[in-house]
This record gives C-alpha cells, structure tokens and sequence, in this order.
C-alpha cells in the first residue's frame, strides 16, 4: 500500500516542493492550513459575536460584544489578506519546481557519457512532456499549477475545518456530508477525467499541434513559408490541429450525465438529511440562533470538498515531474557506456580526468597562417600522440532495433594518416564517426586505440583525445570567441585567431561579436561560414593535444573552390594527427591517404585515391558518376573544375 502511494505521480508531486525550495515550501503549507481553516474560525466567531449580542439585549445581561466584533473583524481582515499572499507565495513556489525540473532533466540529459538514452524512443514521450511543460502548450505553465492547486487544496482545507466545527451539532453529520461531497471525486473522475489523455491518439494529435506551431514561430522555415505563400496553410494547419487536439482533450475530460445525475442524488440526499435537522433542531428551540448561524456556515463550508478543478491540475501538474524524476532513473543506465573491455586489458596511461576539454599538447611543428601554435602544458595527454584505430570483427545495432549497421567489420586506420569513408547513404558512416567518439559501445567486437579496447577507459579520457566537426554541428549563440573555444575561459587570443586563419574564418567577424542577430551588435553568418566556424573549433582543440580529428561532411555547404583550399589547410594542420573524414564529395576525399568504401556494414574497398581508381571498382564507379556532373572546363567565373582530375 505505501509502495503504492509514493509511486503515485501526485505523490511524487509533493514531494518534490520542499525539495525545490524547503523554505518556501513550509511557508507555502502554512499558508494554505491557516488560510484554509480560516472561513470555519469565521463561522465560530460570527455565533460567538450573535451570542454576545443576545446577551447584552437581556435584562441585567452583560455581553463582551466589543471583543467578539473585534475577533471577529481580525478573522475576516486575515480572510481578505492572506488569499493574496498566498498567491504570490504559490506562484514563487511554482517557478522554483520549474527551476528545479529543468535543472534535474539537464542533468538527466548531459551527465550520461553516451548518447543512446536521447536516441530512445521509449523515452521519448517523457522527453517532451519533461521539455515541453512550461511552453504552456498542453495545459497552464507549473507557476500557475501550483497557483491552481492551492486554491484546489484550500477548498478541502475548509471543508475539513468546517467539518469538525459542524461535529459540535451532531457527531454524524460532518460523516454524512463529507462522504456525500467526496463521492463527487469519485464519481466524476470515474466518468473519464484524463482516462484517455495519454492515448496514442492524443499524443500524435499533439506532436502535430506542435510541429505546426513550431513551422510558424521558428526562423528556420520562415523564408519557405514565404517564398511559396505557404502563411495561410500554416495557420490553418496550426488551428486544424490544435482543435483536433483540443476536440480529444474534451472527450477524454467531459463528464456522464449519468456520473452527474447520481452525483447530484447523493449530494442532494445527504444534504437534505444534515439541513433538515439542523432546521428541526432550531425550531424545537435546541439550537439557539447563535450556534444555528454557526452550523448552517460550516454544513455549507463542507461543500469546499467537492469535485472542483482539483483532479484537473493535480494531473497537468505532477505529469511533467513524475516524467522528470522517471527519467532522471531512467537515462542513466541508457546512456551509460562500459568502464571495462571484455579483453580487460591494461588501463591506458595518461592523467587523472579533468572537466575541461583536451590538455595543452606539446604539438606538431606549426606551419605560418596554418597550424595553430602549441599550448604548455605539463600534460602527458598529448604524449600519446595520434592513435593507430583498429576495428575489429565490429557489430552495432541502435538500442531497441533489429535492424545491424555493421555486421562484423574490419579496418584499420593508421596513426598519423589520414582516412577518408565513403559509401551509400545508410552504410553506416555516421555511425562509426558515433562509435570513434565513443557516444555508443559496439555491441561485438571492438574499436581500439592502439591496440587498447576504447571500454578499458573512461569515455573523458580518450575524448581529450578526439575532435570532430559533424554534420550537424552546433551553431553557439554566444561570441565568435567562444565559438571556436567554448568552456576554455583560459584561451589565448591568438590560438584562437591561428584556428580561425586555418579554416578561413578570420575576416567573418571579431572575437567578441556574438553570432546571432537577436543580441545587440550581434551577427549570423552563412551556412558556409558556420562550417568553417566549426573547423576552427576543431583545429583549436587539435592545438590544445587532440590526435584523432573526425570530420563529417566538413565542407558540405563550401563552394569546390573553397572547399579544396580550406580541406588543403586542414590537412596541414592536422597532419600529425589521425584524421578520419566522412564525405561525398570526392574532390575532398581524394586528397586523403586512403580510401574506404563502406556498404552493407562492411568494408568493401581500401585504397588510396589512385588504387582504387586502378581497380575500377565501386569507389571509381561513384567517382565517375559524380565527376560528371562536373563536365565543362571552367565555371562561370572562370575556375577550372580540375580539383576532381
């Protein structure tokens, strides 16, 4: 029974107050009891002040009425008073669990080492109710929950304090109205309040509510929308949804005449009961007017128990924290990743784990406009030097899919070289760069570092080691500066500007200038720009001991011009180090020391650029096919399209 309880949402609501602000939490209960009893001491004292009253007006009787009025007057300058506080102190407690659940869920999210529990789709659902909660989409912000629950919880407050006044009638009348009052909650709820909220139904209705917001209120999609007169069909989309939503919300909350009208019987019986006697008792002259006036209060102030909106937010407001504190269990395990090989082989050498990114490295020689000058650094991370990668016999699936992406895969790469990855989309390229990175573990075989199983350490330790940029890489709303070294309050100016040279970002804009057109003085740059804004940050933090670099589609949004001078550069800079680049454009990948045709998860081809086109096998078929396209001499500025030659 008390397992079951605390695992109640609502349970776990409560208790999730004082551990948001104990203070304010304490307060808040206070309040709430004071508040809530406080209409049941008003009925008493207005007996008291009738009954006071009555003796003054006898012969020879003395009555402390100017005491009672005053009691009285306090009771009912406290009942005007205090409501308001209450408010304020309840929506300050709201904002504070919202602080506390964004904290928690961030947390849940980041802390994990790998990357699988972003990527589950069984939790999934408690991802958007946990980040979706204050949007106001789906029901009031928790500042306003917590608001509408305490006028909820002040209601069967004074209805219990009116109870036990009204017990001083007679000892079964508070039972009578408290079982004919609570049974609405009963009997409503059971009439499908929120049953049928979170059925598979209302859950798509809503992801479609809420892409159609998003189409309208991002800036992403804002030039389509546009540029096809598409504003008309994205509000009508946007209303066409929402009302279905709202159309499957009513369904699952509306009442059953047939709960009403029973509900209304059970009220009206027990009432009628509990009324009538008062009215028998009171005209037999057992009750006097005074406590008549007290106990009709209070048997109306019971009826503050009923059903009201309380079911309602009890629900909307203890969803998103049963579903924060669910995953807050629940991604831990998802993303964590194995701290020991099958093999265990021996720990791999190198310096306790520090929060910061890769350690200042002793650095290959720098190259003038090129190479990113080496930091000083007592570190042996860097001692390392660039690893040799060897998968071997490598199975992966994603969690919770059938489908294999690699099926027993082979391949070496290695120290010091570089390696370019191709194939089909779908083979699997992404995925490896994952794996390198250690956001996942295979599920067979290994991928080694020099020999050593990456499991054998912690994932921190060998991500000093490991750059990359991806294709999906972030856009940081904050200084060109902290672009290129985020985290790195001890970064060198000029570092920095030798990473920037290097990828062909320097002239974009200054150090402080924030990259995002919402901030003063602030300023966005093209898709080409940003990318080259991410090879700088990785380039910095080859500078600072990285020795595998991981480029995914690096230059994908570069002109060919562009791209073959900025990957020529990247080489340079990144020629002590292991590269491994993942792209489709082959006038980049040619310029690499091997070549690797992935397809079907397994390797399929090895070779330098001239081997492969040698062998005329996949690589030169893929290669012709795209070279085609690229038929004239020269573009039409003039450029000679002999980069693919």
């Amino acid at each position: 029974m008390v397992n079951r309880l605390t695992d109640r949402a609502e349970w776990k609501f409560f208790a999730v107050l004082p551990r948001a602000d104990p203070a304010l939490a304490v307060v808040w209960w206070s309040l709430l009891i004071l508040t809530g009893i406080l209409p049941a001491v008003f009925s008493v004292a207005m007996g008291v002040l009738i009954g006071q009253v009555e003796a003054s007006r006898q012969p020879g009787g003395v009555g402390a009425v100017g005491w009672a009025l005053a009691f009285t007057g306090l009771v009912f300058v406290l009942m005007q008073v205090l409501p308001p506080v209450q408010q304020a102190v309840s929506l300050n407690l709201g904002s504070k669990v919202s602080a506390w659940l964004n904290d928690t869920l961030v947390r849940a999210c980041i802390e994990p080492p790998g990357m699988a529990h972003l990527e589950d789709p069984q939790l999934a659902e408690d991802l958007t109710v946990a980040r979706e909660f204050d949007r106001g989409q789906t029901g009031p912000p928790m500042f306003l929950n917590v608001d509408f629950l305490a006028g909820g919880l002040l209601g069967i407050v004074s209805g219990l304090a009116s109870a036990v006044v009204l017990a001083g009638f007679a000892w079964w009348a508070p039972l009578v109205l408290i079982l004919c009052w609570g049974s609405t909650h009963w009997l409503l709820r059971e009439s499908g309040v929120w049953r049928d909220r979170r059925t598979p139904e209302v859950q798509e209705a809503q992801r479609h509510a809420d892409y159609a917001y998003r189409l309208a209120t991002d800036p992403l999609p804002a030039k389509e929308l546009r540029l096809f007169g598409l504003a008309g069909w994205t509000v009508d989309r946007f209303i066409t949804r929402r009302r279905r939503l709202f159309e499957l919300q009513y369904r699952a909350t509306r009442l059953r005449e047939r709960s009403v009208l029973l509900a209304l019987l059970v009220v009206a019986a027990g009432n009628v009961l509990v009324f009538g006697m008062l009215g028998a008792a009171a005209i037999s002259g057992r009750l006097g007017l005074d406590r008549t006036v007290t106990f009709v209060q209070v048997a109306i102030g019971v009826s503050l128990i009923a059903f009201g909106g309380l079911n309602w937010v009890m629900d909307g407001a203890s969803a998103p924290v049963a579903a924060v504190l669910r995953l807050a269990t629940a991604m831990a395990p998802a993303g964590s990743l194995a701290t020991d090989s099958p093999q265990s082989p021996e720990p791999v050498e190198g310096p306790p784990s520090q929060p910061q990114g890769p350690e200042p490295a002793e650095g290959p020689p720098s190259q003038p406009g090129h190479m990113i000058p080496p930091a000083q650094s007592s570190s042996h991370t860097a001692d390392l030097g660039p690893p040799e990668i060897t998968l071997r016999d490598l199975h992966f699936s994603y969690p919770r899919t059938e489908r294999e992406i690699f099926s027993g895969l082979d391949l070496t790469i290695p120290a010091g070289s570089s390696m370019a990855i191709v194939g089909q989309n779908g083979a699997g390229k992404t995925t490896l760069a994952k794996l390198l990175c250690r956001f996942y573990d295979p599920t067979g075989g290994a991928v080694e570092s020099d020999g050593v199983d990456l499991r054998a350490q912690p994932p921190e330790d060998w991500r000093r080691r490991v750059t990359a940029v991806f294709q999906d890489f972030v856009r940081f709303e904050l200084p060109l500066r902290e672009n290129v070294a985020p985290g790195r309050s001890d970064a060198d100016d000029e570092d920095i500007l030798a990473a920037l040279r290097a990828s062909g970002a320097d002239r974009f804009a200054e150090l402080d200038t924030v990259l995002a057109k919402g901030y003063r003085d602030g300023t966005d740059l093209s898709g080409g720009q940003w990318q080259r804004i991410a090879l700088a940050r990785a380039l910095y933090a080859v500078g600072r001991g990285a020795g595998l670099v991981l480029l995914d589609e690096p230059t994908a949004q570069l002109d060919v011009r562009g791209e073959a001078i900025i990957f020529d550069r990247v080489l340079a800079a990144t020629r002590q180090a292991t590269t491994v680049l993942i792209s489709h454009r082959f006038s980049t990948v040619r310029h690499v020391d091997r070549i690797c045709v992935l397809e079907h998860g397994r390797v399929i081809e090895v070779g330098s650029h001239d081997e492969l086109m040698e062998r005329g096998g996949r690589y030169r078929t893929m290669f012709d096919l795209q070279a085609k396209r690229f038929g004239a001499a020269v573009d039409e500025e003039g450029m000679s399209f002999d980069v693919l030659g």
